[in-house]
């Protein structure tokens, strides 16, 4: 599993989802530049500079939960605060949960699903996933969906050009598309869905959870920013942070998303 890593000081773990890599983080990073802060970034296996099962069906919520478990506990984090988005929040919540040497001290949830919703929908584009041959054509042959983050973004041109390219530069190669793919389809679309025990124990363990919490969201997200309501309501005593960016925040308000990170670190606001 590679990884980037810059500064000293109280440790940050930041996980992506799907279907990204660290290079998602960068503007948060500089925005954090010269803090007392010890920053990372995994890229989550298939993913990345990360090792790329070239099955689909490898990827399932457990095993990436092991394998960032793993991660995690090499790393010697010391009371981390866990930044989350998209896949990497139940990936990321769970891994915290399954890792008895790792003590999460706060937790910034970005766009995520980590409360399951009271009836399991999806979206078209989880439906095309498991479409027996047209997922294979879209997702691997045809690269789905590297080509569209644009269109999940209030502002498309914050994921275009030599940005867009660097997001589809780990997937440049056929063989190399599982995890797009593989990552789709551990949306549940049922009750009986293996993810869903993996996505309950998450929910429980967030539930629980007696640190500080902070919700940074992007109300113009198609995918996810319906998805704000459940997780105030299963989530009262968070801090909330409405914003007006896409699914993909992290390329629209980085600033905002730093500030978050500050305040779960006990750092004093700038004037």
């Amino acid at each position: 599993m590679a990884w980037v890593e810059s500064g000293r000081g109280r440790d940050v773990v930041c996980v992506h989802g799907n279907p990204t890599w660290s290079f998602l983080w960068r503007k948060v990073f500089a925005a954090l530049e010269g803090q007392r802060l010890r920053l990372l970034a995994p890229d989550l296996l298939g993913c990345g500079r990360s090792s790329k099962p070239r099955a689909v069906a490898w990827h399932g919520l457990d095993g990436h939960a092991a394998a960032l478990t793993a991660w995690m506990e090499a790393r010697r984090l010391q009371d981390p605060i866990l930044v989350v988005q998209d896949w990497g929040g139940p990936i990321g919540l769970l891994a915290a949960a399954r890792a008895p040497r790792v003590r999460i001290s706060a937790v910034c949830l970005l766009n995520t699903g980590v409360v399951l919703p009271g009836r399991f929908r999806g979206k078209g584009f989880h439906r095309l996933s498991r479409a027996p041959v047209l997922s294979q054509v879209l997702f691997r042959a045809m690269g789905f969906p590297l080509g569209w983050l644009g269109r999940v973004q209030a502002d498309r041109r914050s994921i275009s050009g030599e940005v867009a390219r660097a997001y589809r530069w780990p997937f440049r190669s056929v063989a190399d598309r599982a995890a797009p793919l593989g990552l789709a389809r551990m949306v549940p679309g049922g009750p009986d869905h293996p993810s869903v025990p993996g996505l309950r124990e998450v929910e429980a363990w967030l539930r629980a959870f007696p640190g500080p919490v902070e919700l940074v969201w992007g109300r113009k997200d198609p995918l996810l920013g319906g998805a704000l309501a459940r997780h105030v309501r299963a989530l009262p005593r968070a801090r909330v942070t409405e914003t007006d960016a896409g699914h993909f925040l992290q390329e629209e308000v980085p600033d905002i998303i730093a500030r978050s990170i500050r305040r779960l670190a006990g750092m004093q606001e700038a004037p």
